[in-house]
Parts: structure tokens; sequence; C-alpha cells
């Protein structure tokens, strides 16, 4: 089954898309996710549809013109580099990326009914945020959830893992629309910091719940995505020596645009030994410890 919902790095590559994830090739209704390379001097012309949108780079700067507006990011050098600025497109509009330096730029996106204005999230509006301790410690930059950043329904934050640590731990799920759970589609995009010798690995775990059957315990790489419509996820494994990254992609078909997961209660218990633990030192990425760069 893993071959289902483990994508592989290059596996869904369509024109200048090494990655293309949409509702209709991953068989939902809500989340998708293109991934954009740019050479340098490079430009890309993208229409929305249906969808709300956002600009995100994994490396490298760009400027988004969309609807008369236009919107400067200066990015980043990689995605262990800390936060980056982005772009939002509504549903229906076009917008031209181009790049001056050339990099990569995720397009994480989300089936929508409401058209909302264009605009602009600077890298100092998302302060790291440090989840966890001890060896399950790792950052969250939380650039478009609902407490963080207005959309229709899109959510979308990255995680960062320290080598040898465990994060999307204890195991979760979001796949019931009832009090204190929400029902989203996840599409998660690894990036794995490479060793002196070449690229690195990481694992990723995905078992069913009363949802549905489902059974992925995926070695990830660079580029791979995992597609989680439903069952409990994680952990995330970032093995010894490698770093790890991954960007999550939620949408579903919730009235409220709201992010609320379910523990597996066989391993919740383990939230309760972190108060006695201190977070990784290794983190945050790209800042020092007050946040400063």
């Amino acid at each position: 089954m893993n071959s289902k919902y483990h994508l592989r790095a290059g596996s869904t590559e369509e024109g200048p898309y090494p990655v293309a994830v949409t509702p209709e090739s991953a068989g939902w209704g809500y989340s998708g996710l293109r991934v954009l390379t740019l050479a340098p001097g490079g430009s890309h012309r993208v229409t929305t549809g249906a969808d709300e949108m956002l600009v995100l780079p994994l490396s490298g700067s760009c400027s988004v013109e969309c609807a008369g507006q236009s919107f400067a990011l200066d990015g980043r050098a990689d995605v262990f580099s800390g936060p980056t600025d982005f772009a939002y497109l509504p549903r229906d509009a076009a917008a031209v990326i181009t790049s001056e330096t050339g990099g990569r730029f995720a397009l994480p996106s989300s089936r929508c009914e409401h058209a909302l204005a264009p605009r602009y999230q600077s890298a100092a509006n998302t302060r790291p945020e440090l989840r966890g301790a001890g060896n399950c410690s790792r950052q969250v930059n939380n650039y478009c959830l609902p407490h963080t950043f207005d959309a229709d329904r899109i959510l979308v934050c990255e995680v960062l893992t320290p080598s040898g640590n465990w994060s999307s731990y204890p195991p979760h799920k979001h796949d019931e629309q009832r009090e204190g759970e929400s029902r989203l589609e996840e599409i998660y995009y690894f990036e794995v910091g490479s060793g002196p010798r070449g690229p690195g690995m990481a694992y990723q775990r995905v078992y069913g719940s009363d949802a549905g059957p489902i059974d992925v315990c995926a070695e990830v790489a660079s580029g791979d995505v995992v597609l989680i419509p439903h069952g409990w996820h994680g952990p995330s494994m970032a093995v010894p020596g490698y770093d790890l990254y991954y960007l999550n992609v939620m949408a579903g078909p919730g009235e409220e645009r709201a992010w609320r997961i379910c523990d597996d209660p066989a391993h919740g218990w383990i939230r309760e030994e972190w108060q006695q633990q201190e977070i990784d030192p290794r983190l945050p990425f790209g800042t020092d410890r007050d946040g400063k760069a």
C-alpha cells in the first residue's frame, strides 16, 4: 500500500513542477501542492482556478504579481535557514512569479469557496514555535493557521526536526468532524539534510483508524510526498546525522477552518514525560535561542 500514499521524488513531475499533487491525483476533495523550480531570471505564470494558494519560498527569492499588486519575497537560502515570508493568492486569480536568484517555491493550495484579497506576510510574523522536549523536540513554523493568517480553507505549517529526534509524535489523527477534532486531508512534503557523503534519509509512519485502513512505513528522501487521507500519523523520524524538514498542507470539508487533533490514546502519555525534559538546544533552526537571526 505504500506506493499509493508515498510518492517518491520525481514521480509526480509535471513541467516546471518537480512535485504536482492535486485533489484529483490524490483522490480527495481539497488539498494540493506544487513545487515550482525557476532558473535565475526565470518567470512562471500560475492560475489558481478554484483554489486558494500560497507562494512560499523553499530556497531563493522571488517577486509575485497578482491582481495589480506586487510582492517582493526575500525568501531564504534553504528550509533550515529560518522562516520565510510568503504571498497569498485567492481563487480565480492569475499571478506571475519571477526569480532573479532562481530557486524552489512551494505552492500549497486548497479548493475553496470564497475569493479573498491577495496579501503578503513577512517572515517576522512567523515566530518559530518549539514543541515537545528531549528527543521529541521540534520546531514548527505556523504560516497559515487559523490563529496566524486569514484564509478560506487552507492550513499550512512546516516542521523542522534535528537529527536523531522524533516529531509528529505522539501519533495523532484528524479524520472525523466532531468535538475536539477536525476532518482534514494532509500532505507531507519532505526535505532531508545532507551528510558528508551525500543525501540523507528519514522515515514516516501512518496507520489505520476507524475512518479506514492505511499502512505506510516509508523511508523518505528530499522531494518525497506522503498523502494522509485519514488515519493515525507519526512518528516522523529524523535519523542520526540528518536533519528533517517537512511542509504540511491541510484542508477539509468542515464549516469552520480549524486544526484540531486527537492523540492515539495508546501513546499520548508521552506528553507527560516532556514536563521533566529540556527542549533540544539545537533549536530553533536559523536563529539563536532568543529568536534573533
